[in-house]
């Protein structure tokens, strides 16, 4: 297996496997969250939540505390799990699993550490968000809005590409 490019090697037929992308949905006293432009696929040119491809025997906390610091340059403490989104893009020859989790911020002022992967980091209020969002940032924002609505669970499962469960 090439942890790099997410596939097996040569002998094991160049199948592509499914990664994991860790991420994190960063919110300011309740009204506002941070996002990134991507520069990349998938979903370039898309507003998603913080985060990153999971190394080698990394936790999912130990990656959503390190991409949190590479992409914006600021220190957070983990709350919860949101939700996990297993996406496929076919198109793009990806398949992510991607479980997101609520933090806040404990160190440091948000800014684009990484602009050849990010074209901005800004904040929105939670109700004027951008139309252009990743699907993760989508699943990520609507669980953290449901965990106050009553008779609704905070975690959920959604599942985008082809086919079903």
């Amino acid at each position: 297996m090439d942890p790099q490019a997410g596939t097996l090697s040569a002998a094991d037929h160049a199948v592509p496997a499914a990664r994991v992308g860790v991420g994190v949905l960063l919110v300011e006293g309740g009204q506002r969250v941070l996002l990134t432009l991507r520069v990349l696929p998938p979903e370039a040119e898309c507003w998603s939540i913080v985060g990153g491809k999971l190394d080698y025997l990394e936790s999912l906390e130990q990656c959503a505390i390190r991409e949190t610091r590479e992409e914006v340059g600021v220190d957070i403490a983990i709350q919860s799990l949101l939700c996990v989104t297993e996406h496929r893009l076919p198109a793009e020859h990806q398949h992510w699993i991607s479980p997101a989790f609520l933090a806040q911020i404990v160190h440091g002022t948000p800014c684009n550490c990484e602009p050849r992967k990010t074209h901005e980091v800004r904040w929105f209020p939670i109700d004027a968000l951008p139309p252009n969002l990743t699907m993760t940032a989508q699943n990520a924002i609507e669980a953290y809005k449901r965990r106050s609505a009553p008779g609704l669970t905070p975690l959920c499962w959604a599942n985008y590409g082809s086919g079903g469960f």
